[in-house]
Order: C-alpha cells, then sequence, then structure tokens
C-alpha cells in the first residue's frame, strides 16, 4: 500500500541472532531456560515476602516491586525473541512492535527509578534508623512506586511517540531480537536527527538525574558507616547496601553503554550481546543478588520451608523419620 512516494509499513521482521538452524535450536533452549528461571526466582522472591511477616518492610516492598518488574521486563521481551528462533517468518505487526517498545521503555525507565528509590530506602534506614518507619511509612513506599510509574509512562509515550512518528519506506527489518530503538532507528526513511536528539535527552535526564539521587545517597550512607566505631556494625550496615550496589553496577553500566550515544555509533550485533545481559540476564540474576547474601531471604526460606514441612497437610510418611512434630 503506497502514501505519496512511500510504503506504509503494516509488519516488521525481527532477524534475531542467526540462521543456523542447529545454533537457533540452541539459543531457544538457553533462552527459554533463563526465562523459567527468571520467573521462578523472582515470583518465588514475591511470594516470599508476602507471606513472610517479617519481610513485610519497606526495602522488601521495593525488592518485591523490582520482582514484579524483571517478570514484566522478560515478559516483554522473551516471547518475542523465542519467535525469532522458531518461526520461519519472524514477524511482529506494527501495532506489536509500537506496543513492545512502548512497554520496554516504560520497565527501563522503571528500573532507574526504583534503584533510586531504594537507595533513598538505604539512606533513611542508615543514617536515620530511629526516623526509619516514620519517615519510610507505607503510604509514602506506595506513593514513590506509583510516582516513578506515571514518570515512566510519560518518558514511554514521548519516546514512543516520536519513534513511530516516523516514516519506513526503505525497509521493515529489524537486526535485533526485539523493538528496541536504536535498530528502529536505522531502518527509518525519515531524518531522525529530532528523535535523536529527544531520545538522547531523555536517556541522559533519566540516568544522571537518578544516578546522582543514588550517588548522593551512598555518599550520606559512606559518611555514616565510617562513623560507626565496630568492626562488626560497619560489614552490617554495609551487607543491607552491597545487593543493591551490585544491582545498580550491573544495570547502569550496560544501559548507559547502550543507550548514551549518537546514533552513529551503534553497533548492531555488539549491542545484541550487550541487550541480552540488561534485558534478560540482569533480570534472571536479581533474585539471586538479593537472597544469596541477603541473612534475612534465607532465614524467611527457612521457616517457610519449616512451616510447609510440618503443615498438618504433609503426611507423616513423607516426613524424615525420627523427627515428630511439636505440640
Amino acid at each position: 500500500m503506497a502514501e505519496g512516494n512511500h510504503t506504509v509499513v503494516t509488519e516488521f521482521i525481527l532477524l534475531g541472532f542467526t540462521d543456523n538452524m542447529k545454533l537457533q535450536v540452541l539459543l531457544f533452549m538457553v533462552f527459554l531456560l533463563i526465562y523459567l528461571l527468571t520467573l521462578v526466582g523472582n515470583l518465588g522472591m514475591i511470594v516470599l515476602i508476602r507471606i513472610d511477616f517479617k519481610l513485610h518492610t519497606p526495602m522488601y516492598f521495593f525488592i518485591s516491586s523490582l520482582s514484579f518488574l524483571d517478570v514484566s521486563y522478560s515478559t516483554i521481551i522473551i516471547p518475542s525473541t523465542l519467535m525469532t528462533f522458531v518461526a520461519e517468518t519472524k514477524v511482529i505487526s506494527y501495532t506489536a512492535c509500537t506496543a513492545q517498545l512502548f512497554l520496554f521503555c516504560i520497565a527501563v525507565t522503571e528500573e532507574c527509578y526504583l534503584l533510586a528509590v531504594m537507595a533513598y530506602d538505604r539512606f533513611i534506614a542508615i543514617c536515620n534508623p530511629l526516623l526509619y518507619p516514620v519517615i519510610m511509612s507505607k503510604r509514602l513506599c506506595v506513593l514513590l512506586v506509583c510516582g516513578s510509574y506515571f514518570m515512566s509512562c510519560m518518558n514511554a509515550t514521548i519516546q514512543t511517540l516520536f519513534i513511530f512518528h516516523l516514516s519506513f519506506c526503505n525497509s521493515n527489518i529489524i537486526n535485533h531480537f526485539f523493538c528496541d530503538v536504536p535498530p528502529i532507528l536505522k531502518i527509518s526513511c525519515s531524518d531522525t536527527y529530532i528523535t535523536d536528539v529527544v531520545h538522547f535527552t531523555c536517556a541522559t535526564v533519566l540516568v544522571i538525574s537518578t544516578m546522582l539521587l543514588i550517588l548522593i545517597s551512598y555518599i550520606c550512607i559512606g559518611v555514616t558507616i565510617h562513623k560507626i566505631k565496630s568492626t562488626e556494625g560497619r560489614c552490617k550496615a554495609f551487607s543491607t547496601c552491597a545487593s543493591h550496589l551490585t544491582a545498580v553496577t550491573m544495570f547502569y553500566g550496560t544501559g548507559s553503554f547502550m543507550y548514551l550515544r549518537p546514533s552513529s555509533k551503534y553497533s548492531v550485533e555488539h549491542d545484541k550481546i550487550i541487550s541480552v545481559f540488561y534485558t534478560l540476564a540482569i533480570p534472571m540474576l536479581n533474585p539471586m543478588i538479593y537472597s544469596l547474601r541477603n541473612k534475612e531471604v534465607k532465614a524467611a526460606l527457612r521457616r517457610t520451608v519449616a512451616k510447609l514441612y510440618y503443615s498438618p497437610c504433609v503426611p507423616q510418611r513423607f516426613r524424615s523419620p525420627g523427627r515428630t512434630e511439636r505440640t
């Protein structure tokens, strides 16, 4: 269908990673495994925080919000990625591509805001421990999460409108495994200068503002920890931040490298590998980061397993011999 001298694009083709059938099967299994691990890890974290009363604190409220976001993140990306490994045509409709980009922008932006909110939470917990329950009330926690989603939707709306306002007349082949900003800009036949500027500005403002809040929070935390006299006290205070710092380093390191560049500097093949890490690997790793080094989460998991083990619903024959239920 033509409109003037331009062809109206109604669908896109996602090239994915390779045309090698054997490698496609292998990648399909790997990506499916990543998705399943992401679902089990993050949904398990959400359920654990929900059912264990001792984890009903602001920090774990934000961790459960991050887990929900990671599940959403993976669900936005991986189904279309798996499709590129098994489908012959690898087609995604214009509407589906628009929706995927919009939801992906929300997820990326929300993760930035949520990591910044979590840094603020650690700042209040360590620097103002007596006022922590008062300041980080349930109402404030909900408002912070809802407010960050609102800002994420605003950012996603702006970027999506500017990107899909462009014309796609030369090609509808996206050399990527999902609808991301850089590869879409590459196939547009319109002048992308303004869209480039808008995208770069939005990404820069988002990263700098959230990183600044994280940096200030951790400077204050570092000063407070330095004032603690006992080594044990310092280690205990820092241990509550270690998981968050690891998550921040992984996400901002790869995300900044991916988006804080002019579009002329993009290398599609390298960007695919980077995209796999921050869109698929990080959501899978986050539950491990926040649980393996967290004594409270491990203790909650033991309590939950013990409750299930000694539950009246579990027949006595399934319990270990020599162990009796307490009365």
